[in-house]
């Protein structure tokens, strides 16, 4: 399988660091922020394994808005900020 980059997101809820991608939309968790890097690389690492072996990956990466370039890579989609906002309910 190739290499693919996701942007992670890493916060925290509770006394947990949950890791997240939000493209590919697979989260994991860890009781450090670094247990819950290790752990989303490994839970993004099964998620495109098992798309792969059932023969998805393509349809997925795809849909998670990746576009394959002309040497066949797959070109990750970025997010380009992120903030803090406020809205009155």
């Amino acid at each position: 399988m190739a290499k693919i980059e996701f942007d992670g997101i890493i916060f925290r809820e509770g006394s947990l660091y949950v890791g997240y991608s939000p493209k590919l939309d697979v989260s994991s968790c860890g009781d450090t922020m670094e247990k819950a890097r290790k752990n989303l690389l490994t839970a993004v690492r099964l998620f495109l394994e098992e798309a792969d072996r059932m023969g998805t990956l393509e349809e997925i990466l795809a849909e998670c808005g990746y576009a394959k370039t002309v040497t066949g890579q797959w070109q990750a989609p970025r997010v380009i900020a992120t903030e803090f906002m406020t809205v009155e309910a």
